[in-house]
């Protein structure tokens, strides 16, 4: 069953990203508290929004996204995780959640979803190129946190 997530539901999801970022080898980049979490996607200005997946009625699941904006190609969803528990991949719970987001953004009037997958992540790109999605290899992620936003606004 895919359905929206739910406060309740920010324990389990925040496990699945710690999931994530330790397949990925990143966990000590994973610094996210549940509690920002909770506050992020429920609070008086969500920016998130997920669907998780639910099997047994346990949280499988979750494709985490938001609205984001192309001044080539005007409103789409970007997909900021699609993660699935390693013992239940491979069951289809990955396409039912990303045919979620495509529904969202359908709904939300988007014209197109995006998101970023490891150039080593071979189970993941295999996947994307299953469902016929399109991989550029010619854009670079180009990121600033907050040590580099404070010397460009100057403090």
């Amino acid at each position: 069953m895919i359905r929206d997530a739910i406060l309740t539901d920010i324990p389990f999801i925040h496990n699945l990203i710690g999931e994530l970022a330790l397949y990925e080898r990143a966990l000590e980049q994973f610094t996210l508290t549940q509690e920002q979490l909770a506050i992020d996607g429920f609070g008086d200005n969500p920016c998130w929004k997920a669907f998780v997946a639910e099997h047994e009625n346990e949280v499988v699941g979750v494709a985490l996204c938001y609205i984001k904006y192309s001044t080539w190609k005007g409103k789409g969803v970007f997909l900021d995780d699609l993660i699935v528990t390693e013992s239940k991949r491979g069951y289809g719970f990955g396409k039912a959640l990303l045919r979620e987001v495509a529904k969202y953004a359908k709904s939300e009037n988007a014209n197109h979803v995006d998101w970023l997958v490891l150039d080593w992540n071979q189970p993941s790109i295999d996947f994307y190129k299953k469902i016929e999605s399109e991989l550029d290899p010619e854009w670079i992620k180009c990121t600033i946190r907050k040590k580099q936003m404070d010397s460009l606004i100057g403090d």
